[in-house]
């Protein structure tokens, strides 16, 4: 398995990306799911997750700058028709392999967060699904998850926004890391981490952090003591009703109480004692006679 964030904001992007693959609990390998293309005019990151064999292909292409319908990442016009030469990709790659795969019973798993800047637009972010199709962030949707992003989602929601700085940004898209690696055991260190700064066309801002990194040492540490001491400063509830701000027995608005079935009384039944029959009267041999 494999946990990669990408984050979209005002003032350039953020990627992040475990290494741990995971084909079993005794087939623990790492594999870089980071990539990064650069020229001159343009810049752009890929992190991938899903099966790892798809995904290499689909790299592979890119790398070797196989023209896709007439274009390659270097031709591209801008990084949304980029993303349509990734789609491209791995759509040959699926005509290549899907019948293998099915044969073997094998899913074809493969999501990309694709992101980057061409010289004279915006930075821009997109995920990349299976098929080949892809959605691109906005300012109200600014970040995509791949991979085992249910643990590290919550932080996300809850801090980021369009205009998050990089530093502040940089520091939730690691905090959601270590939520993920601290619930999971497929998603693993080291980690790939890359700030980019809208216009730069440059990676000024790479890093590869093992738990040795005094950052990622300081995140863990303090994350975890905050949200006990967050934890242990709410109050518990008040099943009394003394405390008003805890009270918990406080009827809701809109619904009615939780009916409780009791079991039903049982029922009284009279005793019917069955009808006697009555004695029938013989009559004799002699009454007959006459």
């Amino acid at each position: 398995m494999t946990y990669c964030v990408g984050l979209c904001l005002k003032d350039g992007l953020v990627f992040l990306s475990d290494t741990r693959t995971n084909a079993g609990v005794d087939q623990i390998g790492t594999f870089r799911k980071m990539t990064l293309f650069q020229e001159k005019d343009r810049f752009f990151t890929l992190m991938s997750a899903g099966n790892l064999a798809i995904t290499q292909a689909v790299k592979e292409i890119l790398l070797q700058g196989q023209l896709l319908n007439g274009k390659n990442l270097w031709t591209a016009e801008n990084t949304h028709d980029a993303a349509v030469v990734i789609g491209d990709a791995i759509k040959q790659v699926y005509e290549r392999d899907h019948r293998a795969l099915e044969k073997a019973g094998i899913d074809f798993n493969c999501n990309l967060i694709f992101g980057g800047q061409v010289k004279g637009e915006r930075p821009r972010l997109f995920n990349i699904y299976s098929a080949g199709n892809f959605i691109e962030a906005t300012p109200e949707t600014c970040y995509f998850q791949i991979g085992e992003s249910k643990y590290g989602k919550p932080i996300l929601d809850r801090v980021l926004n369009f205009n998050t700085s990089l530093n502040l940004a940089t520091k939730c898209a690691l905090i959601s890391m270590d939520s993920t690696l601290n619930s999971n055991i497929s998603v693993g260190l080291p980690l790939d981490l890359l700030v980019y700064e809208k216009n730069s066309l440059k990676a000024n801002k790479l890093v590869t952090m093992d738990e040795s990194n005094p950052y990622f040492q300081m995140i863990h540490q303090l994350w975890g003591e905050k949200l006990r001491a967050a934890f242990n400063s709410i109050s518990e509830p008040s099943w009394s009703g003394a405390n008003k701000s805890s009270a918990i027995s406080a009827p809701a608005k809109k619904m009615g109480a939780v009916p409780v079935n009791r079991q039903p009384a049982k029922l009284k039944t009279k005793t019917v004692t069955p009808a006697t029959k009555k004695p029938v009267k013989k009559i004799s041999t002699k009454a007959k006679a006459k």
